[in-house]
């Protein structure tokens, strides 16, 4: 913070901004080396009462608020970055840990008591077979995920106190980089001194104010996982539909990152979220869900299918996208940068589980939305030129199940058997989809002639 210090104050270091916190974390992401055990949460150092809020009154600074957190580390996953590497937008990527460790209650403060309250998000799920902490269910069955730990009473009366005691400036300013003192504890997982400097922004209509990158005090929550710092907020008054320089929302980061808890707490606080919300690349939250579970399923594949830490964040990202759809985000939304809609861009990447996941979603018009065009092509173009993929047969066989059309043809005239790879498995393809083909042929004619 660069704000002026009164002739008393004595000189001090600086307490590191957001963005120097994050990149700490993003440093030590690259630096850990692969681990295949689940990940543990960050932590921070168990101090003293006095210690944690050592009150300085008007003199106090960011500084002498600080308090010491220990590292954790976390198996490196590969930066985001979906369409850097493809045709289309170019999707934003992000390095920033993919952590999330949750518990099953949560405890909400009210005027400095606190009282147990349970926040709820029903889902319905199709594949009974991935392991995870937020469990994948049948298609006729629903659970009720809960999370959260208790605030502590005292330890929030005595953050009050410290921000009462502070200078003005200090507690509702910004620093150069926009940082507001909320940001700062958000991003450090304070809880209690986030949700009383919350208090003290809200008072003074500045509970949204912006950093550098235009992230909110809750934008910020979300990137870090922090579903207690997120719900807190939310019950202060935040915007929940606030958004960054990218046009990205807390459901946006929470789909991306894949972190059900966070998403979890954001659902929570409908009806007021738009889960149709576009970021600048033109994509919902559920466009994000399911590109974030391709990258994580194609470095699964790549580590052999053998990395624990991998498949918990695949189970926990195709968790984040049942939650949005069971939510009301709609399957037929298309980007709008190339029409793709998260059918098309499983099928894009190859990503056999959640090509079952989606197909097995009971709609009444399932054939519309297979056949469904982006520019040109249908999901089942998009499958026949996966060449080389050891899924492009089941892939195939899976979109003709659900009255996928095989003649029908993208905008070069090419039906998909036309786009096969040559050689012996093209060949045996291409028949399987010209008998398709035939058969869809006869019933129509059939259907005429009655």
């Amino acid at each position: 913070m660069h704000f002026d210090k009164s002739p008393k104050e004595k000189p001090c270091c600086t307490l590191p901004t957001v963005k120097k916190l994050l990149e700490e974390k993003r440093r030590r992401e690259t630096s850990s080396t692969a681990s295949t055990s689940p990940v543990p949460p960050n932590t921070v150092t168990q101090l003293s009462s006095s210690e944690l809020f050592a009150c300085t009154g008007a003199s106090s600074s960011y500084s002498d608020m600080a308090v010491s957190y220990e590292h954790w580390t976390s198996a490196p996953e590969p930066t985001l970055s979906y369409y850097t590497s493809h045709p289309g937008p170019s999707y934003p990527a992000y390095s920033l840990p993919m952590t999330s460790d949750y518990g099953t209650q949560q405890q909400v403060p009210v005027f400095g008591d606190t009282i147990s309250q349970t926040y709820e998000c029903p889902m319905t799920v199709t594949d009974p077979s991935m392991a995870s902490p937020w469990p994948l269910l049948g298609p006729s069955q629903t659970t009720q995920l809960s999370f959260g730990s208790s605030m502590d009473a005292t330890k929030l009366e005595e953050a009050r106190m410290l921000l009462n005691g502070m200078d003005y400036t200090r507690a509702t300013g910004q620093d150069e980089d926009g940082d507001t003192i909320l940001h700062i504890y958000t991003a450090k997982g304070l809880r209690e001194c986030a949700f009383a400097a919350a208090e003290k922004l809200r008072d003074v209509g500045r509970l949204d104010a912006k950093e550098h990158k235009g992230k909110t005090a809750l934008l910020v929550a979300v990137t870090a996982n922090q579903p207690e710092i997120v719900q807190d907020l939310l019950s202060l008054g935040t915007d929940i539909n606030a958004c960054d320089v990218k046009g990205q929302t807390a459901l946006h980061l929470a789909a991306h990152y894949g972190f059900p808890g966070v998403l979890q707490a954001i659902l929570s606080s409908r009806p007021a979220i738009n889960l149709e919300a576009r970021n600048f690349e033109g994509m919902t939250p559920l466009h994000c869900a399911a590109i974030s579970h391709s990258v994580t399923m194609k470095a699964l594949s790549a580590s052999g299918m053998a990395d624990i830490g991998l498949q918990s964040k695949a189970a926990e990202k195709l968790s984040c996208v049942q939650m949005l759809l069971n939510a009301g985000a709609t399957l037929l939304s298309q980007e709008i940068k190339s029409n793709k809609t998260v059918l098309h861009l499983a099928v894009k990447e190859g990503n056999i589980d959640l090509v079952r996941y989606l197909l097995r979603i009971p709609l009444p018009n399932m054939k519309d939305f297979v056949n469904m065009k982006a520019h040109g092509h249908t999901a089942l173009h998009m499958a026949a030129g996966l060449h080389g993929n050891p899924h492009q047969e089941e892939i195939l066989r899976l979109l003709l199940s659900r009255g996928a059309d095989p003649s029908i043809r993208n905008l070069e005239n090419d039906q998909p058997a036309h786009l096969l790879q040559s050689g012996p498995q093209g060949e045996q393809l291409k028949l399987m989809l010209k008998k398709r083909s035939a058969s869809r042929r006869s019933k129509m004619s059939l259907q005429d002639q009655e």
